[in-house]
């Protein structure tokens, strides 16, 4: 005879599909390998079907456990749902908000951000985490994602937050010694500070002036999947690099880095990204509506200059 799952036992459940580890999902949901492993155990039994294949790397989900995550996935959000509409008659959200972005960003714009909303709105727990890489926010069970970058898949939603660009910048020191390029082609024969990070086409920047677009592709000494590594090369003479105003404008205000070709720019707004089940949900509303007003308020901007810090 089934009986009826828990609801704790569905969400260490969709913990360990998505970490693909029984120790990976402890650690999220702060528990032993021993209590996820009998939680799994118990819910294996309730629903009398095998839902997950174990072996000494790594953990593969079966078939049956493929259906099981799915609906788990849907009443644990429905659950949510439930307590996010009482929470709207108390007129203040509660719960987990899981939170996802780039490093950079991450560091210097939303964490601060964050650490304001839950200062406003204290039945809040924001867990933020940041990646070098683009999010499969569904997929890994984050409710919201805050992105630099217009390429969004279409089954996300999404919210715009702030307008930004990225400028074309170097430092006195660069320049003096290289010149300075006078055409987007000219950016071929310079040492470009080539950035994987997220969305961005490893060497190729993709700039626009007007109505008119140009492509090059780029390569220099020096590349990394971090762009505060990037800024810093270009602070310290290394070459040209493409980055957000956030990312260098008190760079560029105090003289260390000049912009080239000022004209051509690459369009990078800041979005808040989220699946479409969540359309309702009060957290993730609550947490937009601050950010856009947090970022239209000139905070953005703040942070990024107090993330600057000043040469000895």
């Amino acid at each position: 005879m089934h009986k009826n799952p828990a609801a704790d036992d569905l969400r260490v459940f969709t913990a360990v599909v998505r970490k693909s580890s029984f120790g990976a999902a402890a650690a999220e949901l702060g528990t032993s390998p021993a209590y996820v492993s009998k939680r799994i155990r118990l819910l294996e039994q309730d629903l009398q079907v095998k839902l997950l294949h174990r072996t000494t790397r790594r953990v593969a989900v079966t078939e049956e456990g493929e259906r099981v995550f799915h609906w788990a996935q849907r009443i644990l959000d429905d659950m949510e749902q439930l307590m996010q509409e009482v929470a709207i008659t108390r007129s203040e959200p509660r719960g987990l908000l899981r939170v996802s972005s780039s490093f950079g960003f991450g560091r210097q714009i939303v964490a601060p951000a964050l650490s304001r909303l839950v200062e406003q709105h204290p039945g809040l727990q924001v867990r933020l985490e940041v990646f070098d890489r683009l999010v499969d926010v569904a997929g890994e069970g984050f409710d919201l994602d805050v992105r630099v970058g217009d390429e969004i898949a279409p089954h996300l939603i999404a919210r715009r937050l702030a307008d930004n660009h990225r400028v074309l910048c170097a430092s006195p020191t660069y320049l003096q010694r290289k010149g300075a390029p006078r055409t987007v082609a000219d950016l071929a024969a310079h040492d470009c500070l080539v950035i994987k990070e997220r969305d961005h086409p490893f060497g190729v920047w993709r700039l626009r002036s007007g109505a008119q677009e140009e492509s090059v592709k780029v390569r220099g000494p020096l590349s990394a999947n971090n762009g505060e590594m990037a800024v810093q090369w270009a602070v310290d003479g290394r070459g040209v690099v493409l980055r957000s105003l956030w990312d260098v404008g008190a760079h560029l205000q105090i003289g260390r880095l000049v912009q080239v070709l000022p004209q051509w720019q690459q369009e990078a707004n800041v979005w808040a990204v989220f699946p479409t089940r969540l359309e309702r949900s009060a957290k993730v509303r609550v947490c937009v509506e601050f950010l856009q007003e947090h970022f239209r308020s000139g905070w953005m901007a703040r942070d990024a200059d107090a993330g600057v810090s000043t040469p000895v």
